[in-house]
C-alpha cells in the first residue's frame, strides 16, 4: 500500500475549530486520489495539558522547581486540588458534552478563581438571568485562563492559547534566535507535543509530512516537528507552506531553515504539493518543482516551473476534515460581545467564496501577492454544494467565509441559492462597507442565515481611507452597518491606527467616530490594529510616496515582510494603543459614551473636530433607492386575502385586504380590489422558489397591461414600500 501524506496544523491556532488549511488541501488530494491523514496539534496538545493528568503533572513540575511564585501563582497552586478535580468536567463542559454544568458553574463557587477574575464583568447584567450556558462559558474561560497565566510565569514564558512563541518569528529577519533556541532541550510543551506527533508518525507512516505555518505563533512548533522527523526518520521528507511562508519567506537565503525542512511551498499549495509528491515518488525531476524553495548543491534555491498551472477553484474539491478531532473542539467566551465570541465560540466549517480580493487596491495590504491580486470567483451553486456536503459529513451548519473581502453580488448568488434549497444554515463573512450593502440586500443575506459581517474601517478619517485606497467613506460605512443591523445581523470592525501621515488629531478623531458608531448601535463589535508596513504592500513598494522611511534597506536571510520603518509627519503612533484599546472595551460593553476622549489617554490630547451627531446624521440621510437597477424577488409566505366592505357618508366601496404572515407577527394592507389581485399574482410569479426576479421596467409593464393606472405612485409608496418586512425585497 502506497505510503499516505500527513498534513499537520501545528499549535496553536484556535481551539474551537480546525484552522483549514490541512482540510483544503485534503480536499484536493481526494479528487487526485492521494492518500493523505491530517491532524490539528493545536487542540491535541491543549487537551493532553489540560486534563486531570496533565494537570498533576504541571503542578508537580512547578512544584520541582522550587521557584519563588508570584501572589497569583501561589494561590493557584494552593488550590490544585481544586483544579485537578474540576478540570476534566469544564474541558467537557467547553465542549459542550456537559451543558448542564454551566448551573453549577454559575454559582462562583464550583471553580477556583485567581487574578483573571478580578476584572470580571457585573455577569448577571452581561447576560441576564436566562444566559446560563454562555455566563459558564466565560467564567470557564476565565479559569483556563489562570491556567496559562501560571504556565506562562513558571513553565514557558512564550506559552499562548493561539499564539505560541510569536515573539522569536514575528518580523523574524534573522534565523538565528529561533535556531538557537531549537538547540536548546525540549521545553515542557516541546515533550508533550513531540510526544503526540512521534506517536502520529509511527500509526500514520508517512512518505511526506506537510506542515501548514499560518501565523508566526504556529513556526516554533512546526520546526520542533521538523526537526524530530530528521533527527529521528531522516527518509522522510518534510515541506513547509501556508500564510508565514506565503508572505515572509519570499526571499529566503539561510540555508540552516533546510536543517529541518526539505521543500518550503509558496501561495496556494494544491498544484505544488502534487508535483512535489510525484517528485517525490519518482515521477517527476527536481526542476518541474512548481513554486518551491529546496537546497540544491548547499545553496537554497527557488525552482518554479511556470508550464504548470494552478487549479481553479472549482476544480480543487470541497473541504474534507476527516480524521480532525471535530468533537473536541473548545468553545470559550474571552470577551463578552456576542460578535467578538464568534472567534472563539462554536464550531466553523471554514469556505472561500472566491480566490484572492475582488478589490485588490488598499495600499496597506499585500495587493501584490497571488492570494490578494488573483481574485477568481466559485460559482454559487457549488459553494452551496460544498455546504451541502460538509454538513452531511460534519453535522454542523455553521460556516465561515474567511474571504479577504466577499464580494457582495455573489454573496447575493449564494444567499438565493440557500434559500431555493431550503438550506438551514448558520454564516458570517468578511466583507468590504459598499454601498452595495442595501437594506434589502441585507434582509436577504440575513434570510439564507447569515448571522454576521466583519469589515475594514481601518483609519475613521476620510482623508486617510482615500489615500488607503480604500473606496469607501466614514458616513457610508454608518449607513451600510446600519443597513446590516436592522437586519439582525451583527457588525464587526477592523480599526487601525498608526498609517502614514496619521496625525495627533486624526487619531483622536478616529476615536470619536467609533465612539459614535458604538453610540448609534450600528457597530457591536471591532479591534484596533498598529499600521505594519508590508515588503509586498504599495506603502512598502513605494514608502516615498506615502512619506514613510525605511530604517534599512538590508535584507535579511531569513523572514522579510514587515518593514521597520519612521513616519517624520504623523503622530508617535504607539502611545495611543492603549487607550484605544481601553476605550473600545468600553464601547462594546455599551459603557463609558459620555466619558470625554481625554479620560482614555494619560497624556494630553486635542479635542475632537468630529461633529457630536456625525454619524447619527449619516445614518438619518434620506436614501434615494436606485430601484430601477434592481429586481423584485419574494422571500415571504403566501398570502391570503379577503374583500372588505367600506363607507363613508353615504359612500360604498370595495377594498382587498391582504394578510401577511412573518415569523414574527401579521399585519395586513388594504388596496384597491383590482391592484390587489395583481399585486397577488406578481408575488406568485417573483417567488424565490419559482423566479429569479423582475425587473421594474417589467413589472410596470405587467401593471400596465392589466389595464391598471399610476404604477410609480403605487409601487413608491406605502403600503407597497412597507412589504420588505414580509419578503418583498428590490435587490
Amino acid at each position: 500500500m502506497e505510503k499516505p501524506v500527513l498534513l499537520i496544523t501545528p499549535p496553536f491556532t484556535q481551539l474551537n475549530t480546525p484552522y483549514p488549511a490541512t482540510a483544503y488541501l485534503k480536499g484536493f488530494f481526494n479528487t487526485k486520489k492521494i492518500a493523505s491523514v491530517q491532524a490539528d496539534l493545536g487542540i491535541e496538545v491543549t487537551l493532553a495539558l489540560f486534563c486531570k493528568e496533565g494537570l498533576v503533572q504541571l503542578f508537580k513540575t512547578i512544584e520541582a522547581k522550587q521557584l519563588p511564585l508570584s501572589e497569583n501563582s501561589a494561590r493557584i497552586v494552593a488550590l490544585k486540588e481544586v483544579y485537578i478535580k474540576t478540570i476534566d468536567d469544564v474541558i467537557l463542559f467547553l465542549q459542550g458534552k456537559s451543558n448542564t454544568l454551566a448551573h453549577l458553574i454559575c454559582t462562583r463557587q464550583f471553580l477556583p478563581e485567581a487574578s483573571r477574575f478580578e476584572q470580571l464583568d457585573d455577569l448577571n447584567w452581561a447576560f441576564g438571568s436566562m444566559g446560563k450556558i454562555d455566563m459558564a462559558k466565560h467564567i470557564a474561560t476565565m479559569y483556563l485562563e489562570d491556567l496559562s497565566d501560571l504556565i506562562k510565569e513558571n513553565i514557558d514564558e512564550h506559552f499562548g492559547f493561539s499564539r505560541y512563541a510569536e515573539s522569536l518569528a514575528r518580523s523574524a529577519n534573522s534565523f538565528d534566535e529561533l535556531y538557537n533556541a531549537l538547540q536548546q532541550p525540549y521545553t515542557y510543551l516541546d515533550e508533550i507535543l513531540i510526544k503526540i506527533f512521534a506517536e502520529r508518525i509511527q500509526l500514520v507512516n508517512p512518505k511526506l509530512v506537510c506542515i501548514s505555518v499560518p501565523f508566526p505563533g504556529n513556526l516554533y512548533t512546526s520546526l520542533r516537528c521538523a526537526q524530530w522527523v530528521k533527527q529521528n526518520h531522516p527518509s522522510i521528507k518534510v515541506a513547509m507552506g501556508g500564510g508565514f511562508a506565503n508572505t515572509e519567506l519570499r526571499s529566503l537565503s539561510d540555508v540552516r531553515v533546510f536543517e529541518f525542512y526539505d521543500f518550503i511551498t509558496l501561495d496556494d499549495g494544491e498544484a505544488p504539493l502534487e508535483v512535489l509528491i510525484n517528485h517525490i515518488d519518482g515521477k517527476l525531476e527536481q526542476p518541474e518543482l512548481k513554486r518551491c524553495f529546496t537546497l540544491l548543491n548547499g545553496v537554497v534555491t527557488y525552482i518554479n516551473n511556470s508550464s504548470c498551472a494552478d487549479y481553479k477553484q472549482g476544480q480543487v474539491g470541497t473541504p474534507d476534515y476527516d480524521g480532525l478531532l471535530l468533537d473536541k473542539y473548545i468553545s470559550a467566551i474571552e470577551v463578552i460581545n456576542p460578535m467578538h465570541s464568534l472567534w472563539s465560540d462554536g464550531r466553523w466549517n471554514k469556505l472561500t467564496m472566491a480566490h484572492g480580493c475582488y478589490w485588490g487596491k488598499c495600499t496597506f495590504c499585500d495587493v501584490s501577492l497571488d492570494y490578494i491580486k488573483t481574485y477568481e470567483p466559485i460559482a454559487a451553486s457549488l459553494i452551496v454544494d460544498r455546504m451541502q456536503e460538509l454538513v452531511a459529513k460534519t453535522s454542523e451548519n455553521g460556516f465561515h467565509f474567511v474571504d479577504e473581502a466577499a464580494p457582495p453580488s455573489l454573496m447575493k448568488a449564494v444567499a438565493i441559492e440557500i434559500i431555493k434549497r431550503k438550506l438551514v444554515v448558520s454564516w458570517w463573512a468578511n466583507v468590504r462597507f459598499e454601498k452595495s450593502f442595501t437594506r434589502d440586500l441585507c434582509q436577504l443575506l440575513k434570510a439564507s442565515g447569515c448571522i454576521a459581517v466583519s469589515g475594514g474601517l481601518e483609519v475613521a478619517s476620510d482623508r486617510l481611507l482615500a489615500l488607503i485606497n480604500k473606496g469607501i467613506t466614514v458616513a457610508q460605512v454608518a449607513k451600510v452597518s446600519k443597513h446590516f443591523t436592522e437586519a439582525g445581523i451583527m457588525v464587526h470592525a477592523y480599526l487601525m491606527y498608526g498609517f502614514p501621515t496619521q496625525s495627533v488629531q486624526e487619531t483622536v478623531d478616529s476615536l470619536e467616530m467609533v465612539r459614535q458608531l458604538f453610540e448609534t448601535g450600528v457597530l457591536q463589535s471591532a479591534f484596533w490594529h498598529l499600521f505594519t508596513m508590508t515588503a509586498h504592500s504599495p506603502v512598502g513598494l513605494d514608502p516615498e510616496k506615502y512619506k514613510v522611511k525605511k530604517v534599512s534597506d538590508a535584507i535579511g536571510s531569513f523572514a522579510n515582510n514587515d518593514i521597520q520603518h519612521t513616519d517624520p509627519t504623523g503622530a508617535n503612533h504607539e502611545i495611543f494603543g492603549f487607550g484605544l484599546k481601553k476605550a473600545l472595551l468600553n464601547y462594546m460593553h455599551g459603557a463609558c459614551f459620555e466619558m470625554p476622549l481625554q479620560k482614555w489617554f494619560e497624556f494630553k490630547i486635542p479635542k475632537t473636530t468630529v461633529a457630536p451627531n456625525f454619524i447619527q446624521a449619516a445614518i438619518d440621510e434620506p436614501e434615494y433607492n436606485t430601484i430601477h437597477h434592481y429586481k423584485a424577488i419574494w422571500l415571504g409566505f403566501t398570502p391570503t386575502s379577503s374583500i372588505v366592505q367600506r363607507s363613508k357618508k353615504g359612500t360604498k366601496w370595495e377594498e382587498m385586504s391582504i394578510q401577511f404572515q412573518t415569523t414574527k407577527n401579521t399585519f395586513s394592507i388594504s388596496l384597491e380590489p383590482e391592484k390587489g389581485a395583481w399585486l397577488l399574482k406578481l408575488l406568485d410569479q417573483i417567488a424565490i422558489q419559482n423566479s429569479v426576479g423582475m425587473s421594474y421596467a417589467d413589472i410596470k409593464e405587467s401593471y400596465t397591461t392589466a389595464g391598471l393606472e399610476g404604477f410609480e405612485l403605487f409601487w413608491d409608496n406605502k403600503p407597497i414600500t412597507s412589504l420588505y418586512k414580509a419578503g418583498l425585497l428590490c435587490i
